[in-house]
C-alpha cells in the first residue's frame, strides 16, 4: 500500500471523519471507498450524453449509403478470407 498526502478542505474533512465514526472504519478506507464509487460511476454515460450519442446515430442511419451494397459485400469477404487464413496458421 502506498502513503500519500493531499491538502483538502475543511468541509470534505468534517465528512470524512463523520463518515469514519458512522462506519466505524478509519478515514483511509472511507477515501479509499469514495474514490472506487467515483470511478465506476465516472465511466457512464449522463443521460444527454446517451441521448446525444443516439441522436448522432440516428442521424448517420438516415443518411445515404455512399459505397454500392456489392463493394461492401466484397470488403468483407475479402476481410473474412484474411482473417480465416490467419487463424489457420501450420505448426512449427
Amino acid at each position: 500500500m502506498a502513503k500519500a498526502t493531499f491538502v483538502l478542505d475543511d468541509e470534505t474533512m468534517r465528512e470524512i471523519r463523520s463518515l469514519s465514526l458512522r462506519k466505524r472504519k478509519p478515514q483511509s478506507h472511507v477515501v479509499r471507498e469514495a474514490i472506487a464509487l467515483y470511478a465506476r460511476q465516472e465511466d457512464r454515460l449522463t443521460d444527454e450524453e446517451r441521448s446525444r450519442r443516439v441522436q448522432l446515430l440516428d442521424e448517420l442511419m438516415a443518411r445515404p449509403r455512399t459505397r454500392p451494397q456489392a463493394e461492401v459485400d466484397a470488403e468483407l469477404r475479402e476481410i473474412r478470407r484474411a482473417r480465416r487464413a490467419a487463424q489457420i496458421r501450420p505448426s512449427d
